[in-house]
């Protein structure tokens, strides 16, 4: 298995894949596409006003509308490309250029989220870490909503082991964002976890 960041690999690969992804999801938002389901989960987890960490924010779309939402919202991505995007699609929030292996913030969050399978595109070898700094940056009993698809090289129960290994137990496992329950079975992952 590669060490190398998924996100890195493709922009190597391809340069102009994040301009590509700006497009297509500015393209979707043009055409009436619902871009906001998990921000709404997100959403309805917190008070108003919340201060919020969107974790591989890419082009902002979870953070900007949660931010619409009234929420005090920070994104974090290491794309310099999407966070312009971000900027120029959802003024408002914090959106700052940034790998989460090294993330250091002076803000503890009420809650950080990392929707569009943002763990499973970091090098394998930063996961703990990245894991263990979103702990750092949460207030106590504050959580993590994470998502990913399976067949993506991150097995759920290694991350889910990785996750109690910082200290963040899960309070509830989905299999979608519109909260369908998770089973063996399933193909997806949003992980609730709440900083122990």
């Amino acid at each position: 298995m590669s060490d190398q960041n998924g996100w890195l690999k493709l922009l190597a690969d391809n340069p102009g894949h994040s301009q590509w992804y700006i497009d297509r999801f500015r393209s979707l938002a043009a055409a009436g596409a619902d871009l906001a389901g998990e921000a709404r989960m997100i959403d309805a987890m917190l008070p108003r006003g919340a201060k919020v960490l969107d974790a591989g924010c890419g082009t902002g779309r979870v953070g900007g509308h949660l931010a619409a939402a009234g929420h005090d919202v920070v994104g974090v991505d290491l794309d310099p490309a999407l966070i312009e995007a971000a900027k120029t699609d959802h003024p408002g929030p914090r959106w700052l250029v940034g790998d989460l292996s090294e993330l250091d913030l002076p803000d503890t969050f009420d809650l950080i989220v990392s929707a569009g399978n943002v763990m499973t595109f970091v090098a394998p070898s930063t996961r703990v870490e990245i894991l263990a700094r979103c702990r750092r940056h949460l207030r106590d009993g504050a959580r993590l909503v994470v998502g990913f698809g399976a067949g993506r090289g991150y097995p759920f129960d290694d991350f889910l082991a990785d996750a109690a290994k910082v200290g963040l137990t899960p309070d509830l496992l989905l299999a979608s964002w519109d909260l369908r329950p998770f089973t063996p079975e399933s193909d997806f992952l949003v992980a609730v976890l709440r900083a122990a």
